[in-house]
């Protein structure tokens, strides 16, 4: 069971949060949800899925793209580096 696990967190790739920004992570996919933690700089996330959300304009440009970063957290695309305009993770159910 625990290999299993293992190897599911191995599969994720982890990306860069914009540099010098503090970015605010929501309880949904829009700038209505409550902020449940702030990641600090420098921080590194894992995308489990993509969704659909407010437009959002950061350091990477203008979005509608949500990444789910954890059960329940959700950061706006458009301060994670994917290298990416688009979609990079399956959508979220």
């Amino acid at each position: 069971m625990i290999l299993g696990s293992a190897s599911v967190a191995s599969a994720v790739s982890l990306y860069s949060v914009a540099p010098g920004v503090r970015v605010n992570v929501r309880s949904g996919p829009g700038t209505t949800y409550s902020i449940t933690r702030t990641l600090p700089e420098g921080t590194k996330v894992p995308i489990f899925c993509q969704t659909p959300g407010s437009t959002v304009s950061g350091y990477y440009g203008t979005s509608n793209i949500w990444d789910n970063i954890d059960n329940g957290e959700f950061v706006s695309d458009t301060y994670v580096n994917t290298g990416s305009d688009g979609y990079v993770a399956d959508r979220c159910a």
